[in-house]
């Protein structure tokens, strides 16, 4: 075989391989916001930054965090929940914010720290769906922690205003 013709062969064969792999480094990889199904969530607002939360209702560093959201005009939130192990009443308060009509209110209510168990009796079955698909929601995007935020591809974990402030702006 001669060597223009080796090279030739070399270049038929890297050629696409090459355009592959650049393919692969240019091209937007299917972010994870991209895979949720959002009309699952809770949504809250209505402004033009999306921000996807994962959340505990008991956990006091999500009511930091909801209570920095709540004077917040700006973002749209898409609420997930995880009943955390070390929240054991969470997953009833999850269930109650599910099964009602107003979830964003709802979910207000469980964070004003007035939440009355007696309310657990209006659990629905659809709302313990709910809470299941989230935790499922959760597990299949190796959401463990909360509370974690998703802004324009970017997750971060924990109520870390240093990093999620420069990503609201």
């Amino acid at each position: 075989m001669t060597n223009k013709k080796a090279g030739y062969l070399r270049y038929i064969f890297t050629a696409p391989l090459f355009l592959a792999l650049l393919l692969l480094l240019i091209a937007p990889g299917a972010r994870a916001e991209d895979t949720l199904d959002l009309d699952k969530a809770v949504k809250i607002g209505s402004g033009k930054t999306m921000v996807i939360e994962f959340t505990d209702p008991d956990c006091p560093f999500c009511r930091q965090a909801e209570a920095y959201f709540q004077n917040r005009t700006d973002v749209t939130r898409y609420v997930f929940f995880i009943p955390l192990a070390s929240h054991p009443a969470s997953k009833g308060k999850i269930q109650y914010i599910l099964s009602a009509k107003d979830k964003a209110k709802a979910y207000r209510e469980v964070n004003s720290n007035r939440f009355d168990q007696s309310k657990l009796a209006e659990i629905t079955p659809e709302g313990i769906r709910l809470q299941k698909e989230h935790q499922q929601i959760a597990k299949k995007n190796k959401m463990d922690a909360t509370p974690t935020f998703m802004i324009y591809g970017r997750i971060i974990e924990g109520f870390d205003l240093g990093r999620l402030e420069p990503l609201l702006k």
